[in-house]
């Protein structure tokens, strides 16, 4: 008799960062929004080892930055 195989469906969701995001948090801000331009200030950031380790992790989660046209 053969055995049954196992598996979990996993769901992946794409979360975009529009830049540039809120320089500065403000009263009132959702938690989305705060979030949101925490990640925009931290993709801003001059050191490039800070921006390479941003960018592996964003792949991991599958954030995905996208500039405003």
């Amino acid at each position: 008799m053969g055995t049954s195989i196992d598996y979990q469906k996993l769901m992946m969701e794409i979360v975009y960062i529009n830049l540039p995001g809120p320089e500065e948090p403000s009263p009132g801000m959702s938690g989305g929004e705060l979030l949101h331009g925490f990640l925009a200030e931290l993709y801003r950031a001059p050191n490039p080892e800070m921006k390479a380790y941003l960018t592996g992790l964003c792949s991991k989660w599958n954030i995905h930055y996208r500039e405003a046209r």
